[in-house]
């Protein structure tokens, strides 16, 4: 299935062609007729939205039930490999690792965003209740809907999945693999490599999303810090040398580069939340975080399942589409990249114990992430100066820059601008070069240590990809790509959860069966 030499040379080349074709194609299209494109891509996610906003709403709601289903499952004590396999990383590194690529940008640019846009309107307020203390309840209630339990309930499945099959029954780390216990040996041919061929486009759109997000927000900081003008021209050099940069580092492999910024990463985030918590309103934000918690564990269910569906015109809404639905879509895009970045990094780990990490941790981790961003920003516009709502609707890439003004700080606040910036940076890098990383590991059927020379193609043409998103329609145009590219990738989830449980109940049967922890396996043909 992997070519042996000429210049797909350890690649499938049937998957690389098609993918490289399609991107090519799409880079062109967006260079050449950036506003055709723009049009094209709205055009699309506005039908898919008023078509199948039910369905996206239904179907992250059933792999949330299905991550709770698994945990508490007779198939927890299962490990991720052989039974004596230890984990590859220690817990720091691994959360490190999971919350980077799960999160990373997109947590910076909307953790005071979101909250402030639901803050000044949503559909959950009486009319009049605007930018008061029960908006502000509700508006940090659906921001942590947004980027709690559910986003990491669909990287559960595609992890787990993928993780299942590739160490515990030897098939290729790819997305081919889960659906053996449906097709068996076909996943070698068509259907095998249409499944993993819209996993690639997922990771690029949703990859290119993220990228999109920060480089808009890195722009804004450097200009705040040094001046540097906000525009296309500025940013699609960020692009570029961010791109650089990120392929460098995946070319040095998970366990060098990728593992070395993750954990920076995560060092920078915990020193900025230590910032918010140590100069901001330190008793609100302890206080709201865990009432937080409370509310929103309260309202998860209603929420899960609310589609607004008494909305005029019947069955829509402006609300909605452009938040749950694009989120939903987002992360669905992302699932195949972190899905599979999750199960590089995890073998060794049982499956309730992937499940508790990859569920809960990285969730509750952003809840007191948002707490101290928003909150903050919530309390500055409560009881404080304000204007921080009215830099959202100037220019949402102002929200953190504003609030970090406004906490008075001095030079310590100047400082922590610069190491907001930084974040932005190493989450750009970290998101791109695991996305690479996922790519050629698909387009390779599952080889862990891919080619070289394709890291680097698919590295700097993930920027290119990001690069003519933002020039075809900005970020309303990321946003559409995301939802756009979620659609097919669902319906494999879907089935990547049958194969799932039939995976897990053959492997239990085994177990017991003949009484060794190293039952048959399937067999591996690459």
């Amino acid at each position: 299935m992997r070519a042996e030499k000429g210049i797909f040379k350890g690649l499938n080349p049937v998957m690389a062609t098609v993918a490289l074709a399609v991107t090519f194609l799409f880079v062109m299209f967006g260079a050449f007729s950036p506003d055709l494109a723009a049009e094209w891509f709205q055009g699309a996610s506005s039908g898919i939205i008023a078509l199948f906003k039910w369905y996206y709403i239904l179907v992250v709601a059933g792999f949330l039930g299905f991550s709770f289903f698994v945990l508490f499952s007779r198939f927890g004590d299962l490990r991720l490999g052989d039974d004596d396999q230890q984990p590859e990383f220690g817990y720091f590194a691994w959360f490190s690792m999971l919350f980077g690529a799960g999160m990373g940008i997109g947590l910076v640019f909307w953790s005071i965003a979101e909250p402030m846009f639901h803050f000044q309107g949503n559909p959950f307020l009486e009319p009049g209740a605007e930018n008061t203390r029960e908006a502000a309840q509700i508006a940090m209630r659906l921001t942590f809907f947004h980027w709690g339990l559910h986003p990491w309930a669909i990287y559960v499945v595609v992890g787990l999945s993928l993780a299942f099959f590739a160490y515990r029954r030897k098939l290729p780390l790819s997305v081919r693999s889960v659906l053996y216990p449906l097709i068996g040996d076909r996943i070698y041919g068509f259907w095998g490599h249409a499944a993993d061929v819209l996993a690639v486009f997922g990771t690029i759109f949703g990859v290119a999303t993220s990228l999109g997000f920060g480089v808009v927000q890195m722009n804004t900081g450097l200009n705040r810090l040094f001046g540097l003008p906000v525009n296309s021209t500025w940013q699609l050099v960020l692009i570029a040398v961010i791109s650089c940069i990120a392929t460098a580092s995946v070319v040095s492999g998970v366990g060098k580069g990728v593992k070395i910024l993750s954990e920076l990463n995560l060092w920078l985030s915990l020193a900025i939340l230590a910032f918010f918590l140590a100069f901001g309103p330190t008793a609100f934000l302890l206080n709201l975080f865990v009432q937080g918690i409370g509310d929103y564990l309260q309202n998860l269910i209603p929420l899960s399942f609310w589609t607004n569906a008494g909305a005029v015109p019947e069955g829509t809404s402006g609300w909605q589409n452009s938040w749950t639905a694009f989120y939903w879509g987002w992360w669905i895009a992302w699932a195949p990249f972190v899905g599979m970045f999750i199960a590089r990094i995890s073998r060794g780990r049982t499956v309730r114990e992937f499940v508790l990490g990859v569920l809960l941790v990285p969730a509750l981790l952003a809840i007191l992430w948002l707490t101290a961003f928003g909150g903050t920003a919530l309390h500055i516009e409560l009881w404080g100066g304000g204007g921080i709502g009215a830099a959202v609707k100037k220019d949402v890439t102002l929200a953190l820059y504003e609030t970090l003004d406004a906490l008075d700080a001095g030079l310590v606040g100047v400082l922590f601008s610069g190491v907001a910036t930084l974040l932005i940076a190493t989450y750009f890098i970290t998101s791109s070069d695991s996305g690479t990383l996922v790519i050629t590991t698909l387009l390779s059927v599952g080889d862990m240590d891919p080619p070289t020379p394709h890291r680097i193609v698919w590295g700097l043409g993930e920027g290119f990809v990001a690069a003519v998103l933002l020039l075809s329609g900005g970020l309303g145009a990321l946003q559409a790509a995301s939802i756009i590219a979620a659609l097919p990738f669902s319906v494999i989830m879907l089935f990547m959860c049958w194969g799932l449980i039939r995976g897990l109940a053959e492997e239990h049967r085994l177990m017991q069966r003949v009484g060794t922890p190293e039952p048959e396996r399937l067999p591996y043909n690459p």
